[in-house]
């Protein structure tokens, strides 16, 4: 018997790289958040709240990248 189209590995594939996206984002956020309190707390220096923040920022660019090419790849 036929499995509906759509259905598949490569369903699977695009389905797990979702949830992987979702776990980095919200681990990235939560990391941010606790990085930028702990900051503060114990007075750390400008320039790790700015390495921090670029850290956040390159795991959000990946995330956007990775749910690019997701969207694409069931477009098509």
């Amino acid at each position: 018997m036929r499995k509906p189209q759509g259905q598949g590995p490569e369903k699977d594939r695009w389905a797990g790289q979702a949830r992987l996206v979702a776990i980095v984002i919200a681990v990235t956020m939560l990391g941010w958040m606790g990085a930028q309190w702990l900051g503060g707390h114990f007075g750390w220096d400008t320039r790790y709240a700015f390495l921090f923040d670029f850290a956040a920022l390159a795991a959000f660019f990946w995330a956007l990248v990775v749910t690019y090419q997701i969207w694409r790849a069931r477009r098509g």
